[in-house]
Formats: C-alpha cells, structure tokens, sequence
C-alpha cells in the first residue's frame, strides 16, 4: 500500500477498533466511538429503511489509519438535526435533484463533535484539509449535490471554510459546571423567583411518590432495556418520526461500552413509569432520549434535566448538553450555545444561493441567541 491512500469504507467494522478509537479526541466523544457506530451499522439503524449509506473516508500511511471521517450518503434529511428540507425544496423546483448528498456527522445525534479525524503524531491541518477535499470527490463520485459537516467544533470549521465550505450557525441550550458541590448550591446562583420554580417542581416529584435509579451498561438489565425500549418507541408514536434505534442497537452497546451508557429510571412503588437515556463522555452528559407510561407534573423535567445535573455535580462532568432545541431548557439553567456546521453545493448557481441564504439567516440566529441570553435564570452580576 503505497503512501496517503484513501479509502473508502462501507463497514466500520473492518477497521479495527483501537485503531478508529485512536483518531483525535474519539475516546472523548461517545457518538463517534468505533462501538457506538458499528453497532448503528450492525443492528438495522442505517441503510435502505431510513436513508444512510455508510461511505467513511480513510486515510493510510504505509498501511497504518492516520486520519478518518465518519460519512454517509443520505437520501433524505431525516435524523440530522441541521434542518435544510428548504433547500431541497427550491433544488427540486428548479427541476434539480438534491438527494442524494453527503453528509458527516453521528446518525441521529445533534451534539458537537470531531469529525475530521487524525493519528496521534500526525500533520492534524494537512491531514484534515486532505479529508475536506476527499468527501467533494467521493460526492461527485456518488453524484451527489452536496457535502455538509454536521456539529463540528470550531477548529473543524474554520478549517472547512478556508477550503470552500459556509458556516450555518444554530443555537442549542446547554449546561456548564462553574464547579458546583450540590444542586442547592447550584440553585443559589438563581434570581429567587427562578429558584423557587425549579423547587417546586421537584418538589412536585418527590410529593408524588418518585424515586430514580441511575444504570449504567453494567447495571441495567435485559428487562431495563426492553422497558427502555418500549417507552422509546412509545415517545415516537405519541409525537411522530421514526424510532430508529433498535432494541438490539441499545443492548450491544450496552456491553461494548457500557460506561458511556446511563439509564435514569424514575419509579413508583417499585414499578418503573420512566426512563431517559443519556451518554457519557470525558467531560460531558448528552441526554438524548426519553419516554413514560404515564404523564406526571414535572417528570419530564425531573428525569431528563434534574437528575442529570445532579449527575453531572457528583462526577464532576463539566458539561450537560440535553439535545436538539427547547427554549423551557433555559429556566432550569440551561443557556444558549452557538453550534456551527459547514456546507458546500457542487452546483456553483445553487452554491451562490446558500451563501446568500446563509448571510440573512446568521444575522438572525445572532439576534436570537443574544434574545435566549436575556432570559438566564441566573443572577445578573
């Protein structure tokens, strides 16, 4: 095998494990962990059924992976959490065809993370800037209208516009640990009436009889899963979309990385009404999923929000990211955060129309977040 030579790779699990997790900041990041994604591939989540078609890029020196990018031919915009059905809609009114295009990101995951993926001791800029141009090749080979960057760090991102790419900006709501030793103390930094809110909530809770069980990969058992499960698919029948994740999905990784796993179950006289799912990584919570046999006031809040802080708090984690969208995150602590993304149109007409898209909509998610942030709930210092 000669020197820089890129492949492009189907199925993960041909590439060994220590050696995809060995890329840059892998090990910190759940979502891209050779585990997470193989088990997407091996138990139905992918393919014909919702739309992603595996295409990562490789890179080899003299035989050894220096650098990788997670990619997917889509052949619809379900599960990407960068919303541009518009822009399929004025493709296709111009008798042009926006699917399939290319996508890098974690199926179905709207967090931040790395995508551009190199070795240990390797030239990081070189090396990234080889893969930016990789996945443009590998859309006009797939003949697809674009190539988009989902979720990626700031780094990642300027590195993608200097090499053609335009940044779309969103806003999610996430939690920082200003080192916090309690949730008490972390409420006293709340103006007082906020403060009270969240207590009664929770109050609430406890009034009803609830108590919570955290579950990790090594803990939860088969029937936690198919409970969990239950209620997952549950959630989507209650509120539309499609319930991706298979059972089998949860259990492998369950055993294949059973510390990044957390299942906080909220009981009531012994019996299970509530589940929310959540990822650990090096340094953050990424709450993710959620379901109920029974609507209680404040659970929700309670099982997907409170006890992950409280979580958080006693392992030190520094950060909560609880999922795509949801200006209620705020009153509980959660603030906005720019995430960023990076897109490029292989139709230069089409191209020049995204710019132009892009430049109005970046000005208003500004406004917006600088709007999110007058409504903290913490005290104005």
């Amino acid at each position: 095998m000669s020197a820089q030579d890129v492949h492009i790779i189907a199925e993960l699990s041909t590439i060994p494990a220590e050696d995809w997790n060995a890329l840059s900041h892998v090990a910190d990041y759940p979502y891209l962990r050779h585990e997470f994604l193989v088990a997407l591939e091996q138990n139905d989540c992918l393919g014909e059924k919702f739309g992603w078609y595996p295409q990562h890029l490789a890179i080899y020196d003299d035989g050894k992976l220096v650098a990788a990018a997670p990619m997917y031919v889509k052949t619809n915009s379900y599960g990407e959490f960068v919303f541009d059905w518009s822009w399929a809609s004025a493709y296709e009114r111009q008798g042009k065809r926006y699917y399939p295009k290319l996508i890098s990101g974690a199926p179905y995951t709207p967090a931040t993370g790395p995508k551009l993926l190199v070795g240990p001791g390797q030239d990081e800029e070189a090396l990234q800037t080889q893969l930016a141009h990789a996945a443009v090749a590998l859309a006009k080979a797939q003949e697809c209208s674009s190539v988009h960057w989902l979720f990626t760090p700031e780094q990642e991102t300027s590195l993608l516009t200097s090499n053609r790419y335009e940044r779309r900006i969103g806003c999610q709501f996430h939690w920082t640990n200003e080192g916090y030793t309690d949730f008490d103390h972390y409420l006293s930094f709340f103006s007082s009436s906020k403060r009270k809110n969240v207590r009664k909530e929770r109050k609430k809770v406890t009034d009803a009889g609830f108590t919570f069980e955290w579950l990790n990969g090594h803990t939860a058992t088969e029937a936690d899963w198919q409970e969990f499960h239950t209620l997952y698919e549950d959630t989507f029948d209650k509120y539309g979309g499609w319930a991706t994740l298979s059972l089998a999905f949860f259990q492998q990784i369950a055993k294949t990385m059973p510390d990044n796993v957390l299942l906080v179950q909220a009981k009531l006289d012994g019996k299970v009404i509530a589940t929310a799912f959540n990822l650990v990584g090096k340094d953050t919570l990424y709450g993710r999923h959620w379901g109920c046999h029974a609507d209680y006031h404040s659970l929700h809040f309670e099982a997907c929000y409170y006890q992950g802080l409280e979580y958080c708090i006693q392992h030190g984690l520094k950060r909560f990211e609880p999922g795509a969208q949801g200006e209620h995150k705020i009153a509980r602590g959660f603030l906005p955060q720019q995430t960023d993304s990076a897109h490029l149109m292989l139709d230069p007409e089409f191209d020049a129309a995204i710019k132009n898209f892009l430049k109005h909509e970046t000005e208003h998610m500004f406004e917006y977040i600088d709007e999110m942030h007058t409504r903290s709930p913490f005290k104005q210092s």
